[in-house]
């Protein structure tokens, strides 16, 4: 066996302490010892950083494995290959004989080979009568055996570190992301505070990061960023806080002023009969019927669409897109109802003031928003805020649909009921259609 005694080195190669530790390691492989070759050669391929050793080196192992006649590294199998220098270059893919030497020797230094050299240096095995291997001189991939549980925690070591840089890039990557769209929102938005200096410090943070940083440069940045990002959110969160409590109330108070005096403000709907006409309610479906002498009784909604028709745009005499009673936007819409104060909405200044909730989080800045208030009149832009809440998976930008909206609205070619009209459909329960 070649684990019988120490060898030194053939010709002018000295004898090292590594190369007898080495020699020593592999004198301790228990008998019962394997390790498929192949799987072992997997981890060394992870753990190179490790161990010191290159693609090439890497390259030249491979190729001494594949001269190893099984697929178990064991004692019993032997374990010296003796492939000739030449050999080793065509399994090396042409690689030149000299650099086989020098990537040999690597593999030698870094403890995963064993010289065994022959009395003249020459790589050969004697056999016995019976054609089995009496004594080879080679190379003994004894180490590997004997450092192959050492081999797998390397390599288990360089994958967890591997990943870790890699979740590490992840989150600086995401934290880029939140720091500049934030920033840009706070601009777009108009809300005071130093932006451009805390947009210039984020800058000088992702530069000062070196081409090839180390897991210590990428966490102490994460750290940086992550801090930079949380004092923008705070930031931005006390804005929000401050415009919910106050319900932005000079916004609202406005257009409060300034809104039809005679606005309706029950929780339930309240729809206008022709004259001499007999309201009375359906209990069934919430509604009034309106009957005339011996005319049909006409649908409420019905009777709104058919209002509307008559009127360009569904604009009423006053310029103004018609409003329509807030029961019948909140049937339309319950989905702007948990935006109300207290999560309720029991008249217009509490619908207008959900709007405004409303429009900040769907991203809509608030001078798109006050033009519509302008062009519509503020209970025709909180009724669009609360379709647009309603209908949001089908709308990419609600910013440019509320603004492609009011363009329609000023030259009369928009009117809310068949929107109210269509939400209504969409959300009646099965078994009752409305209309």
């Amino acid at each position: 066996m070649e684990t019988g005694s120490v060898t030194t080195p053939f010709g002018r190669r000295s004898m090292t302490l590594g190369m007898l530790a080495s020699q020593v390691m592999a004198g301790e492989i228990k008998p019962d010892q394997s390790v498929d070759k192949w799987k072992l050669f997997r981890a060394l391929c992870e753990a190179k950083p490790l161990l010191g050793i290159g693609d090439r080196a890497l390259a030249v192992l491979n190729a001494l494995l594949s001269f190893y006649p099984k697929n178990e590294l064991a004692q019993g199998n032997g374990l010296i290959v003796f492939p000739s220098n030449i050999q080793l270059s065509l399994r090396t893919h042409g690689m030149a004989e000299q650099t086989v030497r020098r990537h040999l020797a690597a593999l030698v230094e870094a403890g995963l080979l064993v010289r065994k050299d022959s009395p003249n240096g020459k790589r050969y095995v004697r056999r016995d009568r019976a054609g089995e291997v009496d004594e080879a001189f080679g190379f003994s991939l004894a180490p590997l055996l004997a450092r192959a549980e050492e081999i797998e925690q390397l390599a288990a070591e360089v994958m967890a570190e591997r990943l870790h840089v890699q979740r590490l890039r992840e989150r600086i990557t995401l934290c880029r992301r939140d720091i500049a769209k934030l920033i840009e929102a706070a601009v777009e938005e108009e809300i005071p505070g130093d932006w451009q200096d805390l947009y210039r410090e984020f800058r000088d943070l992702i530069e000062s990061l070196p081409r090839s940083p180390t897991t210590a440069q990428l966490e102490l940045l994460l750290d940086e960023l992550t801090a930079l990002r949380t004092d923008i959110l705070n930031r931005l969160e006390s804005r929000v806080k401050s415009a919910k409590q106050r319900g932005n109330a000079d916004y609202i108070e406005r257009h409060i002023q300034n809104s039809n005096p005679e606005s309706k403000s029950e929780l339930e709907p309240s729809f206008e009969t022709k004259q001499g006409a007999i309201a009375e309610p359906d209990n069934d479906r919430g509604a009034v019927t309106a009957e005339k002498g011996r005319g049909k009784a006409t649908h409420p909604f019905h009777q709104m669409e058919e209002e509307q028709s008559r009127r360009p745009g569904g604009r009423n005499d006053g310029g103004g897109l018609k409003s329509f009673p807030l029961g019948l936007v909140l049937q339309a819409c319950p989905e702007i109802l948990a935006y109300g104060p207290d999560g309720a909405i029991r008249n217009w200044r509490d619908l207008m003031a959900a709007a405004v909730i409303v429009r900040s989080m769907l991203g809509v800045s608030p001078s798109a928003y006050e033009e519509a208030a302008n062009v519509m009149g503020p209970e025709n832009a909180a009724t669009v805020m609360a379709c647009i809440l309603e209908r949001g998976g089908h709308i990419n930008s609600a910013g440019g649909y509320l603004r492609g909206l009011t363009r329609r609205s000023e030259k009369g070619e928009f009117a809310i009921g068949p929107m109210l009209m269509a939400l209504l459909r969409a959300n009646a329960p099965a078994g009752r259609k409305v209309g």
